[in-house]
């Protein structure tokens, strides 16, 4: 038996919706990494498990967590590794947990499209389920200046191919990240691009500067100037007044968020921005 190779003992991350989920790390890091607002993997260096350790891993996880029904592959765009490697590690996983139901895994823009839909269709019939995007935002000009490494039109595309492929698609987006200047931009073409998509699920989250990002750096040398909170009520009052969503359910309830909310839209739209202006 391959003896597993233990990943450095950095923090990991996954989305709020993996809570309860069995936490497999196959990759350490993100392959991109250079999202000027991301400190979240910059301890990390890049590197992929090979499948026979991580299989390895998974037999260490199924004595632990036999009856496992929901799991997670960390780190960052696991979606990335080639089809045939993901087949063979949801291959392992169905395998040897009796139970499980789905798998969820952060993907990218890129990262869904370089798979075909025959691809993407075999992926889900091995129980890859949900897809955590980050959109951030629709706007190009701030997707390039925050250095994300995609367009709203390729996000788009991916969105809907994969969805089109039964596969869940969860899009988070960032409230503030064209700051004071660009925020209206911001709004109206993240709504516009969340509205070609039509996610099932759609998370807001508020930029909050990390140090050691070019965002904070920017932040303090006034070259980025960031929303206060009203103005960060306001952009949300503004991106959800443009939502055009057919059955999304609508998150914006992490910590970052100056108000919590939660709903469905279109259902629950009015009620939605009636709790933001009565915050203001």
């Amino acid at each position: 038996m391959v003896k597993p190779y233990r990943l450095s003992n950095n923090p990991m991350f996954r989305p709020p919706g993996e809570a309860d989920s069995l936490i497999l790390q196959v990759d350490e890091g993100c392959p991109h990494n250079r999202c000027t607002f991301c400190g979240m993997y910059r301890m990390k260096r890049y590197r992929r498990l090979p499948v026979e350790e991580i299989q390895a891993l998974v037999e260490d996880e199924c004595r632990n967590w036999p009856m496992a029904n929901r799991i997670f592959l960390a780190d960052g765009d696991v979606m990335l590794r080639p089809f045939e490697q993901l087949k063979d590690i949801l291959t392992i996983l169905n395998k040897r947990f009796p139970r499980l139901a789905r798998i969820g895994v952060y993907a990218n823009g890129s990262s869904i499209a370089a798979k075909s839909d025959e691809e993407l269709r075999t992926l889900r019939s091995l129980k890859l389920h949900t897809l955590y995007m980050g959109l951030e935002s629709g706007d190009e000009e701030i997707l390039k200046r925050c250095n994300k490494g995609e367009t709203a039109d390729k996000m788009v595309d991916a969105a809907r191919r994969a969805q089109d492929c039964r596969l869940r698609i969860s899009v988070m987006i960032l409230i503030g990240l064209g700051g004071q200047e660009h925020s209206i931009e911001h709004a109206r073409h993240t709504a516009e691009t969340v509205n070609r998509m039509q996610p099932r699920l759609l998370s807001a989250l508020r930029v909050i500067p990390v140090e050691g990002t070019e965002l904070n750096a920017e932040i303090l040398n006034g070259q980025f100037r960031q929303l206060t909170e009203d103005e960060a009520i306001k952009e949300l009052i503004d991106l959800i007044s443009q939502l055009e969503m057919k059955s999304t359910v609508f998150r914006a309830n992490h910590r970052s968020n100056v108000v919590p909310l939660e709903g469905r839209l279109p259902h629950d739209k009015e009620q939605l921005l009636a709790q933001l202006r009565s915050a203001l």
